[in-house]
């Protein structure tokens, strides 16, 4: 099968600017206060030219959303936890910063995944945190997880942590984001930790693997 044809330069650049609109907007007031008129005119696009890529704000949220998530995930490393240590601060750090980035972007997030949020944004972000979880499941030490959704076999382990992980944000959004990310990853890093992979062994084996050393 041909890969997909790049999207056209002015197309990129039009939608880029009225997701950067939108951003701009949200960062001054709830996506429900913003209409149409306010992204054309902050992103100095038509109204037609809107209603050529997008069929209402929302629709723009949630391309927006899915889009900057992608990115994020596209460029950290493996969030769930190996056996490691050596590799779990680098882990801790990504999940840190996946937690920081929808803390920053709070209002974005909770109107999309709140109670009338977008079913398009949820299973997005599940599939993409499953697809993560995967990756270091089954191969600890991977350096990013921006694999093919389609490549991604049936996981259950990876499909639970990432139902987990996506609850955890969605019960954090409604309470208003309380505390860091920083604590938040704390407290949840232990239950992460207590994951099983294939090929797992005593977390001592598995350390001096990582140094190099072979189990005495």
């Amino acid at each position: 099968m041909p890969a997909p044809q790049p999207l056209d330069r002015r197309i990129r650049r039009t939608r880029s600017a009225l997701e950067r609109a939108l951003l701009d907007l949200i960062a001054e007031r709830d996506l429900v206060q913003i209409s149409v008129s306010d992204v054309t005119k902050r992103a100095d696009v038509n109204r037609t030219t809107f209603y050529e890529h997008y069929t209402d704000v929302h629709d723009l949220a949630a391309s927006a959303c899915t889009a900057m998530f992608d990115e994020l995930i596209a460029t950290s490393p493996v969030i769930a936890p190996s056996r490691a240590p050596a590799r779990q601060l680098r882990e801790r750090e990504a999940l840190v910063r996946v937690l920081t980035h929808i803390r920053d972007r709070a209002r974005l997030y909770r109107a999309l995944l709140g109670e009338d949020g977008s079913a398009r944004v949820i299973n997005h972000l599940q599939q993409r945190l499953a697809i993560s979880l995967h990756v270091n499941l089954t191969r600890p030490g991977a350096g990013t997880h921006a694999d093919d959704p389609a490549e991604i076999p049936y996981d259950p382990t990876a499909a639970l942590l990432a139902g987990a992980l996506l609850g955890l944000v969605l019960d954090w959004l409604r309470h208003g984001c309380p505390g860091t990310p920083e604590h938040v990853c704390a407290t949840i890093w232990p239950r992460l930790a207590r994951t099983e992979r294939p090929g797992d062994g005593p977390p001592e084996a598995t350390d001096q693997q990582d140094r190099g050393a072979g189990p005495r």
